[in-house]
C-alpha cells in the first residue's frame, strides 16, 4: 500500500538535495490534497535526514559495493533515518522503504533497500555511537568558518530547536512555558504554536529568543518614527509597535508583506507597510529616529530550525550576500537623523557577514558604531563581544534548548 508520508518526505528530500530548493518551499508545492498529518509526519521525516545526513551517509556505507543512483539513496536515507533516529519499528521502516523504491520505478533497487536496511536495523545503532555525528553532519566550509566554536554549533544542530515565543507588553507567560531570562517564552520541541493559550488571539508570536533581541536593542520609544528594514515575517515590527513608536515596515516582496499584515491584524497592532527594495527606497516624511535592518542573509544561525540550509548554501551565496548587505546598510544610514540610531542584523554564523559589513559601511556612510553595555546584555552576557556586538550561536544554554545564531551591531549618525 501506498505511504503518503515517505512519498511526501522523498519529493521534499529530492527538491532540496537534487534541485536546492529550501525546505519550506519543498513544503509548500507537496499536494493540497496531503492530509496535515501526513504533512508534519513526512517534514519531520526528511528534516531529520537533512539534520543527520552525513551520519546516515556513513552508516550505510559500509553495506554499498557501490554508489547507487540518487533517488536509491534518498530512499535508503529515509529508511535508515526512520529506524536509527525516529524509533519506527524495523519491520515498518523497511516494509515502506522497499514500497517506496517500488513506487518511484526504483524496482531493480527493491531488494538492495531491503537488505541493507535490514542491516542498517541489526547493526546501525552500534555503529551511529561510534561516529562523530557533529562533524560528519556539517559541510567542511561551515564547520571551518565557526571556528573554535565549531562543535558546539554543530551540536546542537543534531536536534530540533524549541519553540520561543514573544509576548505582547503586560501578558502573562502561558501555563506551560518557560520563561526566558531575555522575556521570551519557551516550549518543547515540536509543540505547535495553536495549543499555547493566547496564540490565537494574537497576546504572543513566534520568534525565537535571539532574534527577538534587534528590536529590543534598538529601544523604540513613545512616539519616534522607526523603519523596519526587511520587515517580514513581522515579529520584529510587533516588537516596534508594540513599545508605542510610529513604525514603517518595508518589505520588497508582496506576499511576505501581505504576511507581514495579517500578523499585524492578529496582533492588534499597527505599522505603514511599503512594498520597496529598501536600498533604494525614499521615504515621504523625511528622516528616521532609528532604523532596524534585519538583513537578507545566509541563515546559517536558524540550521535549528532549518536543516536544509547546509545542503542549498554554498560560499560563493556568502559573498553576494555580503555584497547585498553593504548596499542595504549604507541606505539605511541615509534613513537616519542627526543623532539617530540603527541596528544592523542578520540570523547568520558566518563571520563575514558580521562585524566586517558594519566596519565596510560605517565610515564611509558617516556612522560610529556605539557598542552595547555589559548592561544592555546582562540577560545573555555570553553573548557580547570584545567589540561590544551582540553575538549568539545555537551553542549557548544548551542546558535548555540553545537560540539562534544572531549578530547585531548599533551604529549612530553624529
Amino acid at each position: 500500500m501506498p505511504d503518503p508520508t515517505r512519498d511526501a518526505a522523498f519529493d521534499l528530500l529530492s527538491a532540496v538535495l537534487d534541485r536546492r530548493r529550501t525546505l519550506e518551499d519543498a513544503l509548500d508545492a507537496l499536494p493540497a490534497g496531503l492530509a496535515a498529518r501526513d504533512r508534519a509526519a513526512a517534514h519531520r521525516l526528511a528534516a531529520a535526514v537533512l539534520r543527520r545526513m552525513g551520519t546516515l551517509d556513513a552508516v550505510l556505507e559500509p553495506y554499498l559495493r557501490k554508489q547507487p543512483p540518487d533517488p536509491v539513496r534518498h530512499v535508503l536515507r529515509l529508511g535508515a533515518a526512520a529506524v536509527l533516529l525516529l524509533e519506527t519499528p524495523p519491520h515498518a521502516a523497511v516494509a515502506t522503504a522497499v514500497a517506496l523504491a517500488r513506487a518511484r520505478g526504483l524496482t531493480p533497487f527493491a531488494g538492495l533497500v531491503n537488505a541493507v536496511l535490514r542491516r542498517i536495523a541489526a547493526n546501525g545503532a552500534a555503529a551511529l555511537a561510534e561516529l562523530d555525528g557533529p562533524r560528519l553532519d556539517t559541510p567542511a566550509w561551515l564547520w571551518q568558518s565557526w571556528g573554535t566554536a565549531a562543535r558546539v554549533i554543530a551540536t546542537a544542530h543534531q536536534n530540533p530547536a524549541p519553540l520561543d515565543l514573544t509576548l505582547r507588553p503586560g501578558v502573562a507567560p502561558p501555563a506551560g512555558g518557560m520563561l526566558l531570562p531575555t522575556g521570551s517564552v519557551r516550549f518543547p520541541a515540536g509543540t505547535h504554536p495553536d495549543s499555547v493559550p493566547g496564540f490565537a488571539d494574537g497576546l504572543l508570536w513566534v520568534q525565537d529568543a535571539a532574534a527577538a533581541w534587534p528590536a529590543r536593542l534598538l529601544a523604540a520609544r513613545q512616539g519616534e518614527r522607526v523603519a523596519d528594514l526587511c520587515a517580514a515575517p513581522g515579529g520584529k515590527t510587533g516588537q516596534l509597535a508594540a513599545s508605542g513608536a510610529a513604525v514603517t515596515a518595508v518589505e520588497q516582496d508582496g506576499r511576505r508583506l501581505e504576511r507581514v499584515a495579517d500578523n499585524l491584524r492578529r496582533w492588534g497592532l499597527e505599522a505603514e507597510l511599503v512594498q520597496a527594495d529598501a536600498a533604494a527606497w525614499t521615504p515621504a516624511q523625511g528622516a528616521f529616529d532609528a532604523v532596524l535592518l534585519d538583513a537578507p542573509c545566509s541563515a546559517t544561525g536558524t540550521i535549528r530550525r532549518h536543516p536544509d540550509v547546509p545542503h542549498i548554501k554554498r560560499p560563493r551565496d556568502v559573498l553576494a550576500l555580503t555584497e547585498t548587505q553593504d548596499r542595504l546598510l549604507a541606505a539605511a544610514a541615509g534613513l537616519l537623523r542627526s543623532g539617530g540610531r540603527l541596528i544592523y542584523a542578520v540570523c547568520s554564523l558566518q563571520p563575514e557577514e558580521g562585524a566586517p559589513r558594519v566596519a565596510a559601511v560605517a565610515g564611509h556612510a558617516g556612522l560610529r558604531v556605539e557598542p552595547f553595555t555589559v548592561d544592555e546584555l546582562a540577560d545573555l552576557p555570553e553573548a557580547r563581544t570584545t567589540e561590544g556586538y551582540l553575538r549568539t550561536h545555537p551553542g549557548m544554554w544548551p542546558e535548555i534548548g540553545g537560540l539562534d545564531g544572531f549578530f547585531a551591531a548599533r551604529l549612530v549618525k553624529p
